[in-house]
């Protein structure tokens, strides 16, 4: 067998690993508006749901390095999948006894497997094939795992979002067989897609565990973790990595608040293309019959649709396009999405904050590939510190949320419907950013 196919058959396994922490990590975002109601939270306490998820990458990034240099690349990607679907596994007793903190656990385990997946899979792909052409490898890579977080928001909205919440209040007046009833079919509402979930990990775990993929990890020097702390442009990579995901994942939880607050709601409802387009996005369902929130998150769908679509046409530009000249392109662009997005209404305020997601499209994978290039043997415990700068998941959303919860009410406690608007203006930082990071020379 050559060594190509043998290269070609690994960057082909490696997609489905890269589809399915796509899928999962969105799912989260899906979870973020149903816990809000269900427990009654503010946005600030909702999105513990992610400081949660993305805390977890900060905590296991450094020992899932450590375990890589240890069992290898294909062990890693093994274990990796094993401790998600046991994860999986713990949102059933989390829906059946309705406990926010079983939920924290569920989402802490299920990212530390992903944790392990992406120190391994990320320079793997690098390390299939030419180093010049690594960014673009990656980025088409990515665009699979787009394509899970293309899918995932529709789950999500049929699943997680398609029935209503009812308040403290609500359930209070019910009696207490139906109270019986209303906790059983909320908590299935979550507990079977899940399942299905650890049960698909636990089969690509056993397909990892029987192939043979090329062992292509390189030793790594004892002082390696100094060398890369003294490495000026690595470090600026892993803040940027930083910066991104918080971004991106405050813009993927907070939008259905978001498009609350602009109250586009009525406006899918009074255009028939717009009905249309969400009917069409909920795989046919007649909107009349469905939760105003699973409309609204039907549209985020779009959101991570351009994040496909994007690193697909970012993995064909790149051919003529240095990939930092368009990392930074991509930047300021995402910045001019969101300044029109907060500054409009109705369905041009929606459909520049969606946009946002095409340019977000090549980000992670450019940014972590240029951060490890010319990086060599240092790859394994560098991409360990990079998946760490994926922590931002957890504090830039925190910081969002916490805005929006300042500025969403007035002196009298009245919601104000401006807070999201307000708050979104910490993304305009992150993505400046990375246009600069964008614009830096390699590593020497």
């Amino acid at each position: 067998m050559s060594t190509k196919k043998d290269y070609t058959s690994a960057f082909a396994f490696l997609t489905t690993l890269f589809f399915m922490w796509g899928f999962i990590t969105v799912l989260v975002d899906a979870l973020v508006p149903r816990l809000k109601d269900v427990f009654e939270l503010s946005y600030g306490q909702s999105i513990m749901v992610q400081f949660a998820f993305f805390g977890a990458f900060f905590c296991f990034a450094i020992p899932s390095s450590f375990l890589l240099e240890k069992i290898g690349y294909q062990r890693g990607i093994v274990t990796g999948l094993i401790v998600m679907g046991v994860a999986c596994c713990l949102f059933y007793p989390a829906a059946s006894y309705r406990q926010f903190w079983i939920f924290i656990t569920a989402f802490f385990t299920l990212a530390a497997g992903i944790t392990l997946l992406q120190v391994a899979a990320n320079p793997y792909v690098t390390l299939l094939g030419d180093e010049k052409t690594a960014s673009s490898r990656l980025n088409l890579s990515q665009a699979f795992n787009s394509f899970g977080t293309l899918l995932a928001p529709i789950a999500g909205a049929l699943f997680l979002l398609s029935d209503s919440i009812m308040s403290s209040e609500g359930i209070s007046k019910l009696s207490e067989a139906n109270k019986i009833t209303y906790y059983a079919g909320e908590a299935l509402t979550v507990q079977e897609p899940f399942l299905i979930i650890a049960g698909v990990l636990f089969t690509l775990a056993a397909i990892f565990g029987f192939t043979k993929l090329p062992s292509l990890l390189q030793k790594a020097p004892k002082d390696g973790y100094s060398k890369l702390l003294s490495n000026k442009r690595f470090l600026l990579g892993v803040l940027g990595i930083f910066m991104y995901v918080g971004a991106e994942v405050s813009i993927g939880s907070f939008l259905v608040n978001y498009f609350q607050e602009l109250d586009v709601i009525t406006t899918i409802k009074n255009s028939d293309f717009l009905s249309s387009l969400s009917s069409f996005l909920l795989i046919g369902k007649d909107i009349s019959e469905v939760d105003a929130n699973a409309i609204l998150g039907s549209f985020v769908t779009l959101y991570w649709g351009g994040a496909m679509i994007g690193r697909f046409i970012g993995a064909f530009l790149m051919r003529f396009i240095s990939s930092g000249k368009l990392l930074t392109i991509f930047g300021i662009l995402a910045i001019t999405m969101i300044l029109i997005s907060i500054s409009s209404s109705g369905t041009t305020a929606m459909f520049t904050i969606l946009a946002v997601g095409l340019f977000n499209s090549i980000m992670f994978p450019t940014i972590f590939s240029l951060a490890l290039d010319g990086l060599d043997n240092l790859k394994a415990q560098a991409s360990g510190l990079l998946v760490m700068g994926i922590v931002g998941g957890a504090f830039i959303p925190k910081l969002v949320g916490t805005i929006a919860d300042a500025f969403g009410t007035d002196v009298d406690g009245k919601a104000t419907g401006t807070g999201l608007s307000i708050a979104f203006l910490v993304l305009l930082l992150c993505y400046a950013y990375i246009a600069y990071y964008g614009s830096t020379k390699r590593n020497v």
